[in-house]
């Protein structure tokens, strides 16, 4: 009886054992989880500096470079193979003169971009048989003041070093004899090359096509010229191996 007794004891005890760890609440897991991190959005690209036009003689050739400055006038507009639009551009500011080569520009923004218009540029500094330029390059038009340049008489520099801190802009050159007239592909149509002569020296100038064409008043100006004529020159003053001005003007003395 005894026995009987132990047994039911015990068996009571270890049935109250299992209601025990039954009801007591299981251990919560921990995992190695990944933290969340935070969103950050894209970085603003840095905006280019500006340069002054001494920061930009001094910048190496094929370097990145941006400036602020002023369409003076428009030398032709196309489409290229690629399909893209392209014009190219004489501009200056109060500094100095950038020659913008084949930049992108559809036919809209080319007629939006007249004489005196400002413009910030971004492209790469170049440099084509001693002309330097600003080629590949992106811009737009900065709303506001207008800048238009007064050529700049720079007749004392022919034959010297000085006359090349002047490529660009719009110059003029006074009491010039005209030695020889030359159509290219011998008629008239196409660009027209003259030689001027000043103090015993030769200068190659030319009428740009794509700048003055065979409808403007100083092509048809400068076809009339006969040797031995003096006159006054105004033009861009672009580079080729030397000086080569693109002729915007000429008045017979």
């Amino acid at each position: 009886m005894k026995k009987l007794l132990v047994l039911a004891l015990a068996l009571v005890l270890a049935l109250s054992m299992v209601a025990c760890a039954t009801d007591a609440e299981p251990e919560e897991k921990v995992t190695d989880a990944p933290k969340a991190t935070e969103a950050t959005e894209d970085e603003e690209p840095e905006e280019a500096v500006v340069m002054s036009y001494e920061e930009f003689v001094a910048a190496e050739i094929d370097s990145e470079v941006t400036v602020e400055t002023y369409i003076q006038a428009k030398q032709g507009h196309w489409t290229d193979d690629q399909g893209v639009s392209k014009a190219t551009f004489y501009t200056q500011n109060e500094e100095g003169a950038y020659f913008l080569y084949d930049m992108p520009c559809s036919a809209e923004e080319y007629e939006a971009l007249t004489e005196g218009t400002k413009i910030k540029v971004t492209g790469y500094k170049a440099e084509w048989s001693g002309e330097v330029e600003i080629i590949d390059a992106k811009f737009e038009i900065i709303e506001g003041d207008q800048f238009y340049a007064a050529a700049t008489d720079v007749t004392e520099y022919l034959g010297t070093d000085e006359l090349i801190n002047h490529m660009n802009k719009l110059v003029t050159f006074t009491d010039m004899t005209v030695e020889s007239i030359e159509y290219k592909n011998g008629e008239p149509g196409d660009d027209i090359y003259v030689n001027f002569t000043k103090d015993d020296a030769a200068y190659s100038f030319c009428v740009e096509m794509y700048l003055t064409g065979p409808d403007s008043e100083v092509y048809t100006a400068v076809g009339e010229l006969a040797a031995g004529d003096v006159v006054d020159v105004e033009g861009f003053l672009y580079w080729y191996e030397g000086p080569n001005t693109h002729i915007t003007a000429v008045t017979v003395k």
